[in-house]
């Protein structure tokens, strides 16, 4: 979602900002600004679309000061214009804002009585309007800002200054991330570490309900009631060089090439590949006697959820329910406690996810987090963290993210299958080396590239695109109509294979492209007859199998892929790469956004 950078420096703070920015743009946004403090007033600019249209506005028009605060928004109240853009300010108090005022209605009904004037079809500028309401009541700035807070209802993490006070920023988190950074004389604020990279590895994560008065040489950090509270600075291993394209032409691409990598740094934390035996961290709760397993997740983070759900159940023999966090606490699910609620986010903010979370919790659940953020919110409220090590993820679609959360689910599903006596020795290392084996295979499969791009000319042509898979294939069919969604705009859908005659065989015709992935399993032949079903109707196949797949049926399909035999457990997260590779060509060939395909966010912290 939106991106927050604040700086109060020594130098020029335009070009700082704009680093910053650039460095938050995988979140996703529709317009940018940034504003600073200058002989006793505010400068501010602002621009619609991407950062390219605010780095030539400043160009043209520069912005001085030294102590600035910069903002990539996603349009939630308010079209995504210049004058809705952040930073926000009535010429006094500027501010940038993640999140949502809930209650900013009433709040505005309020100011409006007091004369205050608006400008902006925005829930934020209500937020500038009450800090100057009481600083006109004559209350310095951290007690306006403190006092503004307690009216607020919502989620959010701002950075605010305040005209003619350089040695001062305020920063507040309730539901949105938000980061102190501690510089030498020099101080920022950062909705992630990444966005302060360039500047400092010393950040200090606010916690929920935290604010933070900032100055040059520290900050003081309270709790919602005004407490003056202490949070750990700690040294982040996030490196500004960790965000560049290389020699790839979109991020997505570079992240797709690096799977083998991140997968192998995942299965070093968690896999002796020696002695095939996986070691999971300490554990809160007993496996021998888990009676029942809870998955919440969103988006692809819940596909990998659905996978999990058929190596647990088929491997610890537990009945395992999975969920869309977005819906899972309006259920009113009463969750018998000592169960374990597992939650997988690659930002570990998502606010779905993390509400769902806090529901879990007062259920009495032991809370596991698959994430790869270890500072993240989801992260800290956890009882078990179970890290995926893909590094930063610029790209909004998730490739590395998805294969490296199957890489850690399907290990944890080994860990928990041993612990309580459901998997003999032999199993687990026939499984465990089957893990091991993962990396180099990946690096097989991306070897299929050239022929994924020109498949895609004719996928790229089809008005809709159907998916089909079973078992541990369904959620990849899933997953793969996803991702050609998301970044072709082209309609598709993914299908249990056996569900396709109880509807969407309707659609079926030569214009329809069916991926079929079909791993050789025990439910190889089900799927067999239902892609002769697909033939029959004139349907053309891209079939995704293995050599002995193939060998059966490839006569049938329009094209096959031809991936690495490999034990049936793993095969989900190879097979995850080709539908990756393929929405990857028939989006460039769309000519679409890749890395930022319109209307999404990276990272999700609303709901």
């Amino acid at each position: 979602m939106c991106g927050i950078i604040g700086i109060i420096g020594k130098g020029d703070v335009a070009p700082l900002l704009l680093d910053g920015l650039k460095r938050l743009e995988y979140r996703g946004y529709d317009s940018a600004g940034m504003a600073s403090l200058t002989d006793g007033g505010i400068e501010r600019r602002r621009a619609e679309g991407k950062l390219v249209n605010l780095e030539r506005l400043i160009d043209t028009t520069p912005l001085p000061g030294t102590v600035g605060i910069g903002h990539t928004r996603w349009a939630t109240h308010g079209a995504p214009t210049e004058i809705n853009a952040h930073p926000h300010t009535d010429e006094r108090v500027v501010l940038v804002h993640n999140g949502i005022i809930e209650n900013y209605q009433d709040l505005r009904k309020e100011l409006d009585a007091r004369g205050h004037r608006f400008e902006t079809e925005t829930d934020t500028e209500v937020v500038v309007h009450m800090v100057s309401r009481f600083l006109d009541d004559g209350m310095a700035p951290r007690d306006a800002v403190f006092a503004t807070l307690e009216k607020l209802e919502g989620a959010f993490a701002l950075a605010i200054l305040v005209a003619g006070q350089e040695d001062l920023m305020i920063g507040a988190r309730r539901g949105s991330p938000l980061a102190i950074g501690y510089g030498d004389g020099e101080m920022y604020l950062g909705s992630d570490a990444l966005a302060l990279a360039h500047l400092t590895q010393r950040i200090c994560y606010l916690e929920e309900g935290d604010w933070t008065v900032v100055g040059r040489d520290g900050a003081a950090i309270f709790d919602a009631a005004g407490n003056p509270v202490v949070r750990e600075v700690k040294l982040t291993a996030t490196s500004g060089a960790m965000t560049g394209k290389g020699n790839y032409p979109h991020f997505m691409l570079k992240e797709i090439y690096e799977q083998p990598s991140v997968m192998g740094d995942t299965l070093q934390s968690i896999l002796n590949p020696w002695n095939r035996v996986i070691t999971l961290p300490d554990l809160s709760f007993d496996p021998g006697r888990l009676a029942r397993i809870t998955i919440v997740a969103c988006g692809t983070a819940f596909y990998a959820g659905l996978v999990a759900r058929y190596w647990f159940e088929q491997l610890l023999g537990l009945p395992v329910e999975t969920d869309i966090a977005s819906e899972f606490r309006y259920r009113n699910l009463q969750m018998p406690p000592g169960g374990v609620a597992l939650f997988i986010s690659q930002s570990g903010e998502t606010a779905d996810t993390l509400a769902a979370l806090r529901y879990a919790r007062a259920q009495g659940q032991h809370i596991v987090s698959v994430v790869n953020v270890p500072e993240s919110t989801i992260a800290r409220e956890s009882d078990l963290v179970l890290r995926t090590k893909a590094g930063p993820g610029i790209g909004v679609a998730s490739t590395k993210a998805f294969t490296t959360q199957l890489t850690v689910l399907a290990s944890l599903a080994i860990g928990l299958a041993k612990a309580r006596g459901a998997l003999t020795r032999a199993r687990e290392e026939v499984l465990c080396q089957a893990l091991t084996e993962v990396p180099a295979r990946a690096n097989d499969v991306l070897m299929h590239d050239e022929r994924l791009a020109e498949l895609a000319h004719d996928v790229a042509e089809a008005r809709d695109v159907l998916y089909l898979g079973r078992g541990t294939g369904y959620p990849i069919a899933l997953e793969g109509a996803l991702k050609l969604k998301e970044i072709s705009y082209i309609h598709a859908e993914g299908y249990a294979a056996g569900e396709m005659k109880h509807g969407p065989i309707a659609l079926i015709d030569e214009a329809v492209p069916v991926i079929v992935v079909a791993p050789s399993d025990g439910l190889f032949d089900k799927t067999a007859s239902n892609m002769q079903e697909v033939k029959a109707r004139g349907g053309k196949v891209i079939f995704l199998s293995d050599q002995a797949g193939i060998a059966r049926l490839g006569d049938m399909a329009e094209a096959s892929i031809e991936l690495p035999t490999i034990d049936p457990f793993v095969a989900p997260i190879l097979y995850a790469i080709p539908v990756q590779l393929l929405a990857y060509h028939v989006a460039v060939l769309k000519g679409t956004d890749v890395d930022q395909p319109r209307n999404l966010a990276k990272s999700v912290t609303v709901e």
